[in-house]
């Protein structure tokens, strides 16, 4: 995942140098899962599929399976960010080959992550795994500056049981911020099932009107 993003980068920095040309599988690749991860997030999922497939194919031309794994692992993550905890399937049938690090960060997504993992995490992600407290958790998610990450970390939070109502708040306002009606959606439920549970009609009314504005086309 991060082997992509520096070669969307470095595909800017050469455009305009004389240093050697980034190859078309690695820019394409990016380009590929930026669409993918947005399209998913805004609810467009024919679209995000139809990306992360030419991810694949992308990356798959290298026969590398690093890359391949790292798609997956991204597809997994914007997932988790939406709430929709489903087993990493891609991931799993690469996972024979997959690193230390792309392990951890598998564990991470899906609410297992050890302490042992936090040091392998990806670096936004890592002051939320080694957090000591669910208060520290929200902290550090809310510390992380890009939407993607910080709407992963508290997906990763919500999924291990240790997402408090900051985190879930700074959710809604993240995916809100960014236009991502499947991540709004996902987390206004989330604050609603809350509300219903805590017995507060007056939020859970003011929530149900929220959702009911998201889910209008």
């Amino acid at each position: 995942m991060k082997t992509i993003a520096i070669a969307l980068a470095a595909s800017l920095l050469t455009a305009c140098s004389s240093g050697p040309r980034v190859p078309d599988w690695q820019i394409n690749a990016a380009s590929a899962t930026e669409r993918a991860s947005s399209a998913y997030l805004e609810g467009k999922t024919a679209i995000a599929e139809r990306e992360f497939a030419l991810a694949r194919n992308q990356v798959g031309s290298t026969a590398q399976p690093e890359y391949a794994i790292r798609v997956e692992l991204l597809r997994c993550a914007v997932q988790v960010a939406a709430l929709e905890f489903e087993d990493c399937a891609g991931f799993t049938a690469l996972a024979p080959d997959a690193s230390a690090a792309d392990q951890a960060y598998a564990r991470y997504l899906a609410g297992k992550a050890t302490a042992a993992d936090a040091a392998q995490l990806p670096e936004a992600q890592r002051a939320v795994a080694a957090a000591g407290s669910d208060t520290a958790a929200a902290a550090a998610a809310a510390a992380i500056s890009d939407p993607l990450s910080r709407l992963v970390a508290a997906g990763a939070l919500l999924r291990a049981n240790r997402a408090t109502p900051e985190v879930v708040a700074m959710a809604i306002n993240t995916a809100s911020s960014q236009g991502w009606r499947r991540g709004v959606l996902a987390w206004l439920n989330v604050q609603l099932k809350r509300a219903e549970q805590a017995g507060d009609e007056a939020e859970a009314a003011r929530l149900r009107r929220r959702i009911k504005l998201a889910s209008t086309p």
